[in-house]
């Protein structure tokens, strides 16, 4: 009997715990059921937009690949030194938003540049429209105006959406007190040894205007925002912009990263004497989670190039895109 009596609370501890784990089970289900509530199921037989529609709606001609639209809008009325280098668009100063088809619907992703005195009236707008705000962070730093970038994102009808971006880009004019891109634009001057620089980084770039840019992508990631498969073309990639000479050149970008590829990319970019000036999200419910990075570099170019080329090895699973 006093055997049995000793055995009691042992049973009675295990039956407790019994009943915590499945407490904690149930606790758990609302963010799973949350989780499964917020990804949209696309029909691909009905996937197509009406992008005659988006542009007559919005007033502005994007351009089309594979199917999806973007808009894209150089802020040229911002005038920007850093470092004594000038940033134009195509170094990352142009807004852009773009319209993926889902079934007769469509997701809206975007990036809103923003001056300081912009920031309020736009947010207050974004909001008016329906969409939401998943990310405002700096591109550069020492820069003067100082400028920020805000991403948005909505699903709904392609329509509808259209005529909420061309809401967030007219409040930005009004705002601004006249067009951004209606700006005459700027260039710089660009001497670089361009074969060598694709050497050194393994991609072709384009030139625009004194800049010659790199995008590159993520091929072995499968990114979904809200169930949704995101491309490149809506601004899931990698980028590196040059201007300058082979002695003193400027490199500014963004890198894509996985989690455990945070590190190895800050740790290499900084060893190699480039600088990392924001580290942030773009998206919220992405699957799988993703981190974006800006950088920035003066020096000789083929040093930068060395050093980006590394930090590339840090992702996509060892292998360069």
């Amino acid at each position: 009997m006093k055997q049995l009596i000793r055995k009691i609370p042992l049973c009675i501890s295990i039956v407790t715990g019994m009943v915590m784990v499945s407490c904690n089970n149930t606790a758990t289900q609302p963010v799973v059921a949350e989780t499964k509530k917020d990804t949209i199921a696309c029909s691909p037989e009905s996937s197509k937009l009406d992008t005659a529609k988006i542009a007559a709606v919005t007033g502005m001609k994007g351009t089309v690949k594979n199917g999806e639209y973007k808009i894209t809008v150089p802020q040229n009325d911002l005038h920007i030194v850093v470092d004594g280098f000038k940033i134009i668009p195509p170094m990352g100063l142009a807004t852009w938003i773009a319209f993926t088809p889902c079934g007769d619907s469509a997701m809206l992703m975007g990036d809103i540049i923003l001056s300081e005195n912009d920031v309020a009236p736009v947010q207050q707008e974004v909001i008016r429209q329906g969409l939401s705000i998943t990310a405002i962070h700096n591109h550069f730093v020492r820069n003067r105006p100082n400028v920020m970038y805000m991403h948005i994102d909505g699903f709904g009808n392609a329509a509808t959406l259209a005529a909420s971006a061309k809401a967030i880009l007219d409040k930005v004019s009004e705002v601004r007190g006249g067009d951004p891109k209606a700006a005459k634009g700027d260039s710089v001057v660009n001497t670089l040894n361009i074969p060598m620089l694709d050497s050194l980084m393994g991609h072709k770039g384009e030139m625009s205007k004194g800049v010659y840019k790199y995008t590159i992508g993520r091929p072995d990631v499968m990114l979904r925002e809200h169930g949704v498969p995101i491309s490149t073309f809506m601004g899931f990639n990698t980028w590196a912009a040059w201007q300058g000479t082979p002695e003193k050149a400027a490199v500014a970008g963004d890198f894509t990263m996985l989690m455990d590829e945070v590190q190895p990319v800050i740790k290499t970019l900084i060893e190699n004497g480039i600088e990392v000036v924001a580290v942030h999200n773009h998206m919220v419910h992405e699957e799988p989670k993703i981190f974006f990075l800006h950088y920035w570099g003066v020096g000789q170019a083929e040093k930068l190039a060395k050093g980006l080329r590394a930090a590339l090895d840090k992702t996509g699973k060892g292998m360069a895109h």
